[in-house]
């Protein structure tokens, strides 16, 4: 036994696929629990076994339908705490509500710092997470937070590709050095795009600094929603000249309303995102997916340990 206790890791139902990836690369079976909604759809957590003095991990993306995921996270955690688990660590492949980590006009609330404060309330020692959408989060935390990235994912994906004459490009300012860090590791320049947003949901590429001229674009976000920052973005690169070859690489592809539809111009040759959020089955030929459970095992594995995540992403 560590001075952490036991390891034992446990899954709610928003990506038992990621779960059971992660468990059979640690070689360790996922632990058990029972979850249900009631009629109502309230949910009921317990689990089959002890977890007194364990060190546990619970894995639970809080993907749509986000509020019935969180609320099962939160209960589960209290399950684990009131059973008396040594450490609890919520394993969060997508964060939800981190798009509204500031107040962008009077009278709004700040919903991914409530997110902190009730995941620390419900029992969580510590975080997993992957990519938020503003860094600036794991600030909001009073426990420790690992804050992993997909960027060696990706850069590796197009290192492999065998493109030539790729330019990286970031589709807003705000994530222009996260992008710059995939760009320096493939070795190919970076265009930034500037845009603003008129209203929820809308946005509007105003320029584009960078040359993008008879090059093949890799955009790169951390999240797809509707698709339309990804359709503004890829019309203002055809519109300067780039090639039309556009390939698209989001860390959590969400997918919501007419996404796919806005996607479908043949000009966005591929959509890659990684399984931290379900993959959808209705999703076209050209969507691809690149597993994170290597990623988000070895994290568990070092955690447990106490050891440096860090060189995961050298």
């Amino acid at each position: 036994m560590t001075k952490n206790g036991d390891l034992k890791i446990f899954s709610g139902t928003a990506n038992l696929a990621l779960a059971g990836k992660i468990s059979k690369y640690l070689d360790m079976p996922l632990g058990k629990v029972k979850i249900n909604r009631f009629s109502d759809g309230e949910c009921y957590v317990k689990f089959d076994e002890s977890v007194r003095g364990v060190d546990a991990f619970f894995i639970q993306p809080t993907c749509p339908p986000g509020d019935a995921n969180i609320m099962e996270l939160l209960i589960a955690m209290d399950a684990l705490k009131r059973a008396s688990a040594r450490r609890i660590t919520a394993v969060i492949p997508y964060y939800a509500y981190a798009c509204q980590e500031k107040k962008d006009a009077p009278r709004e609330a700040i919903s991914a710092k409530l997110m902190a404060d009730i995941i620390t309330v419900a029992g969580a020692r510590r975080v997993v997470t992957l990519d938020l959408h503003a860094g600036a989060i794991q600030g909001f935390f009073d426990i420790p937070v690992d804050h992993m990235t997909a960027i060696p994912l990706f850069a590796n994906y197009f290192s492999c590709k065998g493109l030539e004459n790729m330019v990286f490009v970031s589709a807003d300012e705000g994530r222009a050095k996260h992008v710059r860090q995939v760009s320096s590791r493939v070795g190919a320049p970076l265009a930034v795009g500037y845009k603003y947003h008129p209203d929820h949901h809308v946005s509007s590429v105003t320029h584009l600094a960078g040359d993008v001229e008879a090059k093949i674009p890799i955009i790169v976000e951390d999240m797809i929603r509707t698709g339309g920052s990804i359709l503004e973005c890829a019309e203002a690169l055809l519109e300067r000249g780039c090639k039309p070859e556009i390939y698209v690489a989001a860390t959590h592809g969400l997918f919501t309303n007419d996404c796919f539809e806005k996607l479908s111009i043949p000009q966005i040759k591929e959509v890659i995102t990684t399984d931290s959020i379900p993959t959808r089955p209705d999703a076209p030929e050209k969507y691809k997916v690149l597993s994170v459970a290597p990623m988000f095992a070895e994290a568990i594995r070092r955690v447990h340990e106490d050891q440096s995540i860090t060189s995961l992403f050298a």
